[in-house]
């Protein structure tokens, strides 16, 4: 292997790219500081890609009384929608009272309090429902009358990494998919990284005042075997997954849905044509890179969602499943689902010595905040980070988010106006994605031969040209699966025909 040494001494590395890496590089980066990031898979490829998709406060986190990282989340909510309104929209959440559980005075106490805790603006509130005239109500069973209706929000969570990698790529950040950090030592005050180009088979160095380690379900392994270091990882795994089933019903609002082990799930209209229903929580003891659903979680979901539903759900009308590994910091408790979700920064700083800031845990929804803190525990190494931008992320808008967050449909129209010959599926799907970028794939086309040739459904070959270019893509899977979920709908042969159209691309 080749080693290339760069004389560039960069004010921050930072090792993984999820939602935790890619927001500090962006926050870092709109500070003017010097950022490098290495992703040893793609964008996204582990943790980040594989939640609930939820913007929300956590409302079960309030019987654990984490107020603090509620009431951040709260807040968080409609920042991430005002920066992001195309991949964050508000949705409305149905809580059924289900007897012999929680009683009813509590669940309407708990909204209360996740009403008013966050600083609620624009989303609405809470409401009671009458689930036996309420629309709501008619895929239920008749066990349950009453139910709250309360506001959270959607995000299409891998599309949130790459923009925030897009958009600290845009400030000046150097982002490196498929390079792995294979060592990281420290030359007194500063960083040496050896970096493995999995795509050329070569190494270069990389130099860097401080590191920080995000690496998410692969943190421990990174400061065991990589990195020279005194941080002492406490980490618990715990594994979630979900699965997909055809649409449920057909109104728009999502439930959550109680459990006899105290547990809750969620079952959300997904991708138009289907509903999406999890999240487990058990204890994950094996490699990241190879969490799959079991049966007993298929169970488990199966069972939960049938106990309110009148159709029951079965294990053949799942039609995808997907798993991941949350990297949570171990707090000693005694159950998987009642481990803090709360972030936890260590920082290794040996005087007169490079410092190391290693994250632990987090959620999607915090990531922005969980940013801000890693830059503020850096802070006494990086004199040359503007004070005056500190804040900046949460009043920029993503790229393709440069819209009002309640616009979303003024834009859908607009496009629609502006591209008569279009397919609406079509120009609200990419609005969805890419918002104002959405002119960069079809640009002046007048019809939809224009932009093809397509590859089933409504995936062209100037929005993967856009991809490839842009966003880091490499490969069918990354399109498919983390900058779409279009997997979902495309065929074999059309998979094929697209991952031949990939190579070719890349090879000229």
């Amino acid at each position: 292997m080749e080693a290339h040494l760069t004389d560039q001494i960069y004010d921050i590395a930072i090792i993984g790219g999820g939602i935790n890496g890619t927001g500090i590089a962006r926050d870092a980066a709109g500070r003017n500081l010097s950022v490098y990031l290495c992703e040893q898979d793609d964008l996204a490829s582990g943790t980040s890609s594989w939640s609930t998709k939820l913007i929300h406060g956590g409302l079960r986190y309030l019987q654990h009384f984490e107020f603090r990282l509620v009431r951040e989340a709260l807040i968080e909510r409609e920042i991430l929608w005002g920066i992001a309104p195309h991949i964050i929209w508000p949705l409305r959440f149905v809580l059924p009272y289900h007897r012999g559980l929680r009683p009813a005075w509590i669940l309407r106490l708990g909204l209360f309090i996740y009403d008013h805790l966050g600083g609620r603006k624009k989303l609405p509130p809470t409401r009671t429902l009458d689930l036996t005239s309420d629309i709501s109500g008619a895929p239920l069973k008749g066990n349950s009358s009453i139910g709250f209706e309360y506001s959270d929000c959607w995000v299409e969570d891998s599309r949130l990494v790459v923009l925030n990698a897009m958009d600290a790529r845009d400030h000046g950040a150097i982002i490196e998919t498929k390079h792995k950090l294979v060592s990281a030592d420290r030359e007194e005050n500063v960083w040496n990284l050896t970096i493995f180009n999995q795509s050329t088979g070569q190494s270069k160095s990389i130099r860097a005042s401080t590191l920080v380690n995000a690496s998410g379900p692969w943190v421990a392994d990174v400061l065991s075997g990589k990195i020279r270091s005194n941080t002492k990882a406490k980490i618990r795994m715990v594994q979630g997954s979900h699965i997909v089933v055809p649409r449920l019903y057909e109104h728009d609002r999502c439930y959550i849905f109680q459990n006899k082990d105290g547990r809750i799930i969620f079952t959300i209209p997904y991708e138009q044509d289907f509903t999406l229903i999890g999240t487990t929580d058990r204890d994950y003891l094996g490699d990241p890179s190879n969490v799959t659903i079991s049966q007993e979680e298929i169970d488990y979901l199966c069972a939960a969602a049938s106990e309110y539903f009148s159709k029951p759900i079965l294990p053949h009308d799942i039609l995808w499943t997907y798993s991941g590994v949350r990297p949570l910091y171990d707090d000693g408790a005694s159950k998987a689902q009642e481990a803090t979700r709360d972030y936890v920064l260590k920082l290794d700083a040996p005087t007169h010595q490079a410092p190391l800031l290693s994250i632990f845990g987090g959620k999607i929804t915090t990531y922005r905040r969980l940013a801000e803190a890693a830059l503020e525990k850096l802070s006494p190494y990086l004199p040359h980070a503007s004070e005056s931008q500190t804040g900046w992320t949460g009043k920029a808008a993503l790229p393709g988010g440069d819209f009002e967050k309640t616009d979303f449909q003024k834009l859908v129209d607009l496009y629609h106006l502006q591209y008569p010959n279009f397919r609406k599926e079509l120009i609200r799907r990419l609005v969805r994605a890419y918002g104002t970028k959405t002119v960069m794939i079809l640009g002046n086309a007048t019809t939809e031969e224009d932009i093809g040739p397509f590859f089933g459904e409504t995936l062209s070959s100037s929005e993967v040209r856009y991809l490839m270019a842009h966003e880091w893509a490499m490969s069918a899977h990354d399109i498919l699966w983390r900058r779409s979920k279009l997997g979902l709908r495309l065929k074999a042969h059309e998979v094929e025909a697209l991952e031949a159209f990939i190579t070719a691309e890349q090879q000229r």
